[in-house]
Formats: C-alpha cells, structure tokens, sequence
C-alpha cells in the first residue's frame, strides 16, 4: 500500500469531515469486519498442553522476531511470574500450580483471541484494522497512527506498542499467521506443537470437537468452552480441567465487547460532532505528529 503524504491525508480527513457531517446519524466509519461460516480458529486443550513454550519460539520465528536458541526455552524458570504478551514475544505460556494437584500445573498459552466482534475494529479510528474471512484480525500498519485505542478497546489486554522506539513505534499483537494461514500452512505455534494441544481447523468443527471431548470425559474437562460465546465468540477456543477464572482468563459477558465501546461513542456525540468527522479531526492531528517527529529527526 502506498503511503499517504500529509497533504493528502488532510484533504481526504476535510473531505471525509464535511462531507460525512452531512450524512445520516447512522453512517459512520466502517471498518472491514468479515464473519465467514468457514472461518478458522484454534482449539487449546489445557489439560495436554506440557508448558514446552516452543509455540513462543515458533512464533518469533514466523514473524521474523529476534529469540534466543530453542533449547533455551526449556528453561521453566521465566514462568515463574505471569506474563503478557508484548512487542517482543506474541505470546506467552504461563503454567498454574494448585494445592490439590501440586504435582500438575495447567500451562496456558495466551495470545490474541481473535474474536468474531473484535472490540480494536470497532475502535480503530482510521479503519487499520479488519476481520478477515480466515477468522484473522489483522491490521494495516502503513494505516495505524498510533493512537492505541485498539489497546483500551481489547477486552483481553493484547495489542501492545513499541514505546521504546522514539520513531514510527508501531502495535504489535498475533496476526493468527496470517502470511501463513492465507497461503494453506498451519499456524507456527500449531505446527511446531508436540503434544498436539492446538488444532487448527473450521471454528464450528472445533466447536464440535470440544463438545465431544466434554462428552466423552466429564471429569476431565469442565462443561465450558472459552470462546465459543464470550464477547460474541472467539476464533480462539479452550477446554480446562478447572474454571477459567482460576487460570486468570476474563469473566466476560455474551455480548460483543464493540457493543459498548460504540454506545459510549454515540452517547457523547449524540448532539456535538458526527464521530466520523471527530474521528477524521484526531487522526489527522495525530498523524501529523507521528510524522513531525520523523521529519525532526531526519533533519538532525
């Protein structure tokens, strides 16, 4: 995609301002967001999952990210402390230890769920990011400015910045291998696991997947799915032998996280600006800063 110049942004944000302010209280920006019956997604079997981190390797490696050697990751000491993901890892597993089964910890991996309504599209002022049909939410960063509402957004604290880079920082989350899955290849972290604790496959067939395991092994699973309709579903599915709020996963509604972004929107802009064109007026001003800040630097 080509890059915009400042000229041009500023024209295309006047245009789309006042034009916009002229359209119907129901027309606002409209970012790409796909919900595709095929769409794919990954089931994670808590109760399989041994906490080897090589998904963590994997992923770095996919996506072209600095790691330290494979063996490295053997290691158990760095998930002595709960982690996020970050701009330097996309994901992470941290392990849980329980006094009634102290000798078997559950190892989750976490990484961005990629919802079905995802909350960072909703927020996403200048339409960066999208829902592809392949379940991805993924995000155009010659679009991103910078603003770091998807962050707010997100109800599972994913996207993460580059604070410490003083030029073009940029947000940082998984991408579902989006290079990858859009070509026919497995998601890095499926491919590379051992255990067979991820499957890639259609959600509504992991769904089924799930239900059956639940089924067959009662007092192995808990009858609950995270996923299947947390925030309005998930691409990211888990099975787990305790509660999720045990392993430190969100207590969330049904209903679609952009649902309440988007009605904190429209209640304050009811009867001031059109959000499209406040929106249009802030990107604007933030993208000029963004770009300032290279200027100055290139002329030092």
């Amino acid at each position: 995609m080509s890059k915009q110049t400042r000229r041009n942004f500023i024209k295309t944000a006047a245009v789309a301002g006042s034009v916009i302010a002229g359209l119907p209280q129901k027309a606002k920006a409209a970012p790409k967001n796909i919900l595709s019956d095929d769409r794919m997604g990954v089931l994670v079997d808590t109760t399989v999952c041994v906490g080897c981190r090589k998904c963590e390797w994997a992923c770095k490696t996919a996506h072209n990210m600095p790691t330290p050697p494979l063996e490295t990751y053997d290691n158990r000491d760095v998930m002595k402390k709960m982690r996020r993901p970050d701009h330097t890892s996309l994901t992470v597993v941290n392990e849980y230890e329980f006094d009634d089964y102290p000798k078997f910890p559950i190892d989750v991996k976490v990484q961005c769920m990629h919802c079905d309504h995802p909350a960072c599209v909703s927020a996403c002022i200048v339409g960066a990011f999208s829902k592809e049909e392949n379940g991805s939410v993924i995000w155009d960063t010659n679009k991103c400015i910078g603003c770091r509402y998807c962050m707010v957004a997100c109800p599972f604290q994913i996207p993460a910045f580059e604070y410490h880079k003083a030029i073009q920082p940029e947000i940082k989350k998984c991408d579902f291998c989006f290079g990858r899955t859009s070509k026919g290849k497995l998601p890095a972290c499926v491919e590379i696991c051992p255990m067979e604790a991820l499957t890639y496959g259609r959600r509504k067939d992991l769904i089924d997947i799930a239900r059956r395991k639940i089924e067959l092994y009662p007092d192995r699973y808990i009858n609950h799915i995270y996923g299947e309709t947390e925030v309005g579903g998930t691409a990211w599915l888990y099975l787990a032998s305790r509660k999720f709020e045990d392993l430190q996963f969100p207590k969330l509604g049904n209903s679609p996280a952009p649902g309440v972004t988007e009605a904190i929107q429209h209640g304050i802009f009811a009867y001031f600006l059109p959000p499209i064109a406040l929106y249009a007026l802030l990107g604007g001003v933030m993208w000029i800063n963004k770009n300032r800040k290279k200027s100055e630097e290139g002329e030092e």
